[in-house]
């Protein structure tokens, strides 16, 4: 049995899964989520011997022939999976600027197991690939050509997520896959796509991971001048503004409880209440702005942490969109779908369980010999 690893790591957590290469399907051997990893050590990749030996642990007397990655950024020059070289390891470390809160972990794994086995096959998928292929001016910020040409553009993120939630309507809705519909991806980090006939049309998160909604701990969208006043006031550093940024905005820095909706839903504070509605907000903001550019809207789907689990966030968030054309299905929400509308609803609304380490797996096995 030829045995497929697919590596979804992040900051401070690590998920982990084999798959059957040989089956028709993908058959998934072994799943694990390790979390709370120490940062300076999944910075400095001393993480194989935890990947190693759970591998050794799940193979069942399979072989290992290749390993998957989700990488966070793949630039203006990666517009799909690619053989891991050192090359391209060389083009992945100068992204990391772009991505300094996700990319050197991403990094970090691919790292460690070049080192434990040297002659295993590796494969970088990308978040931002989903997104390609848009005209140039979707990607296009209002600044000078020059800059966007060095790469200042819009990438889009979570295109794994994307991509895979796509493919799953192709068979559990195929009229609503081929129709205008927007993802919803809310997790710790959080973002929108507005698809048609499956392909990425736009998104909520440009440049960076920081861009669109509020998050977990991430700002979302934010008049540059306010960058630019926090840099001149002298108190902070590029690192503090850059930390503040990332680690200690959205839902964390408005509430100042907690980053993760299920602390704020339990929490009868006015801060928490405050957080909640300002997420919320700007859900239904986006959702406004890509049923513009849609034009016009016929499914919405709920995925990721959130997305699948927060009955309350979803009721929200649809409850705003009747103007849209959307009938909630209360009882159906409660139940967690797959289906949230009622047959009436000229708008469709789903939860579709995002499994990025699958898709990575695919786009492996469709690079082997």
């Amino acid at each position: 049995m030829r045995l497929l690893l697919a590596v979804n790591a992040g900051s401070s957590s690590m998920k982990l899964s084999l798959f059957d290469a040989d089956s028709p399907k993908l058959a998934r051997i072994a799943h694990e989520k390790f979390e709370d990893l120490d940062e300076d050590e999944a910075r400095r990749g001393s993480v194989e011997a935890g990947i190693t030996a759970w591998c050794r642990g799940h193979a069942e007397g399979g072989e290992l022939v290749a390993a998957g990655h989700r990488v966070v950024h793949g630039g203006a020059a990666f517009g799909e999976p690619v053989l891991l070289d050192d090359n391209v390891l060389r083009e992945l470390d100068a992204l990391v600027p772009l991505a300094p809160l996700h990319q050197p972990y991403c990094l970090a794994p691919i790292r460690s197991l070049r080192r434990s086995d040297p002659s295993l096959a590796q494969v970088a998928c990308f978040d931002t690939a989903f997104h390609r292929g848009r005209p140039s001016f979707v990607e296009r910020y209002g600044l000078p050509d020059s800059l966007f040409e060095a790469g200042i553009r819009r990438y889009g993120f979570h295109g794994l997520s994307y991509e895979y939630v796509a493919s799953v309507l192709r068979t559990l809705a195929p009229d609503v896959a081929r129709g205008r519909v927007i993802v919803a991806h809310l997790g710790g980090g959080a973002s929108l796509c507005a698809l048609r006939d499956g392909r990425a049309i736009d998104t909520t998160m440009g440049f960076s991971a920081l861009s669109g909604l509020v998050m977990s701990t991430r700002c979302g969208e934010l008049d540059p001048g306010a960058v630019l006043y926090l840099l001149r006031d002298g108190s902070r550093s590029v690192a503090d503004v850059e930390e503040m940024l990332y680690r200690e905005s959205g839902l964390r820095g408005i509430s100042g409880i907690s980053g993760d909706v299920r602390d704020l839903l339990a929490s009868s504070s006015d801060a928490a209440r405050e957080a909640l509605d300002c997420f919320v907000l700007g859900i239904v903001r986006g959702i406004g702005a890509l049923v513009a550019v849609l034009g016009g809207l016929d499914a919405f789907v709920f995925t990721a942490g959130v997305g699948e689990n927060s009955a309350e966030i979803r009721a929200r968030v649809a409850r705003a969109c009747e103007w849209a054309g959307l009938a909630f299905d209360e009882e159906a929400n409660t139940r967690g779908g797959p289906c949230l509308s009622t047959t009436a609803s000229k708008v469709s609304a789903w939860v579709v369980p995002t499994d990025e380490e699958r898709m990575i797996a695919t786009h492996v096995r469709t690079l082997l010999p």
